[in-house]
């Protein structure tokens, strides 16, 4: 995406409240993610709102997905979800609350789809290992250290999970969540 250039914000500020309304209107009913932007800025939907919106996409995504290969309709909907998680991201910039749809993710995985772990394509099996370690990058680098207590039994809970399927891991996982 562009930077503005000085031209373009000197014209932006040339144009009339009743021109910059106009275009502000015309750019939102063309851009969801805009009109989402706006509308949380705005104070029309809130955080709480937001979020739920959120883990309503990726739960549907995750739960509905259907395929002749199950293992590979569950990474398609995997990689969705972590797109909608970006585009929360993008909207909020809320750490705690990206956080928290990437533990709801993970939470429906390795309620209903462990099994598909020990599928021939490993594919559902890595990303799942890639956002569990994106999940406790996350919480050291962005959460205060309260929230790391919170979070220690569930996260140890998944990494023992994953580590149960004996499978060669694509990244290296630590065997436990470290408080500091």
């Amino acid at each position: 995406m562009p930077a503005p250039s000085a031209s373009f914000k000197k014209a932006i500020k040339q144009l009339s409240d009743k021109d910059k309304e106009a275009l502000l209107l015309k750019a939102v009913r063309r851009d969801a993610e805009l009109y989402d932007m706006f509308s949380y800025e705005l104070g029309e939907l809130t955080l709480e709102e937001l979020q739920e919106q959120s883990q309503d996409v990726i739960h549907e995504l995750l739960l509905n997905a259907t395929g002749r290969s199950l293992t590979k309709a569950l990474a398609k909907a995997l990689r969705k979800a972590v797109k909608e998680i970006a585009r929360f991201k993008r909207i909020t910039k809320d750490k705690k609350a990206e956080v928290e749809l990437h533990l709801y993710t993970l939470d429906i995985i390795f309620r209903n789809y462990t099994g598909q772990f020990d599928s021939y394509y490993k594919v559902f099996y890595t990303s799942t290992a890639r956002l569990l370690l994106k999940t406790i990058q996350l919480i050291r680098k962005n959460l205060h250290e309260d929230y790391h207590l919170e979070y220690k039994d569930t996260i140890d809970d998944y990494l023992l999970q994953i580590r149960y399927r004996n499978k060669p891991l694509p990244v290296e996982l630590p065997s436990e969540f470290e408080v500091e």
